[in-house]
């Protein structure tokens, strides 16, 4: 490992000899006491690998008339580059990231020992939903969980605020006119057959039970048990029946009602 002869040329020659991550710390804040910020090596297939654990890339910066002539070319080799940061403290940075990872555990472990109150199990997937968001999990969010890039949609976080929002919106469905084939559970002396085609029976009188029970804990799983009862009642009755009309009026009702709602998307 040596400097290139150029005076003015700011970058090292390296040649690796197998030695580890210690050497290589303690190489770059030697250099950047020198004010040299760029290494340069050629690297074989077996020690690319090695050199890009060490902060070097294949993306050269350096413009090649800077070291044209004063770094030797290996047949085969890679040419890398590794950028120094003169703010990094190379030779702490072991015990420094090893440090990191004992504040994360133990803030983690911290904010888990906060956590007492334990949440029943999810039994929407059991009446036929596939899947919910993760942020509908009851208690996820205290647990420090923090959703990926912006939420889709207007959500309403505050439970009170969302229960009193879906109840609103579900007395407005039931007064009206088309809603009253709904209205409550298919009786089976009237169809003998309906819990036998559907699989995943809803309506009107169980939402209400489940808004009661604050089952409905996001607007997605209200959603959900809207479309059902206006699919189960297509899947069962002829289109042009009474029964598909209603569903038909009743659907248009209340996604406007949803959309003025910022329930759903525009």
């Amino acid at each position: 490992i040596y400097p290139t002869l150029h005076p003015t040329s700011p970058d090292t020659h390296i040649i690796f000899f197998g030695y580890g991550t210690h050497l290589m710390n303690h190489l770059k804040e030697y250099h950047i006491k020198h004010n040299i910020l760029y290494f340069l090596t050629y690297a074989d297939e077996y020690a690319i690998g090695y050199f890009k654990k060490q902060g070097f890339s294949k993306d050269i910066k350096v413009p090649k008339s800077r070291y044209l002539g004063y770094i030797k070319d290996y047949e085969g080799a890679t040419l890398m580059e590794c950028e120094l940061n003169p703010r990094i403290p190379y030779t702490e940075l072991s015990h420094i990231i090893k440090k990191q990872k004992e504040i994360i555990k133990k803030l983690i472990e911290r904010k888990q020992a906060q956590i007492r109150k334990v949440y029943p199990g999810l039994s929407c997937f059991k009446e036929g939903v596939r899947q919910i968001p993760v942020e509908s999990v009851p208690g996820i969010r205290e647990t420090g969980w923090k959703p990926l890039g912006k939420e889709k949609g207007k959500e309403l976080k505050d439970p009170d605020q969302l229960y009193t929002t879906l109840k609103n919106l579900l007395a407005q469905i039931k007064t009206h006119p088309s809603a009253w084939p709904f209205m409550e559970p298919v009786k089976k002396a009237e169809a003998p057959d309906y819990y036998e085609v559907i699989r995943f029976p809803i309506d009107l009188k169980t939402m209400t039970e489940r808004l009661r029970s604050r089952y409905y804990v996001t607007r997605k799983l209200f959603v959900a048990d809207l479309q059902r009862v206006i699919a189960n009642c297509r899947e069962y009755n002829p289109p042009d029946s009474e029964y598909c009309r209603c569903a038909s009026a009743l659907e248009k009702f209340f996604y406007f009602k949803l959309k003025e709602g910022g329930l759903i998307d525009k």
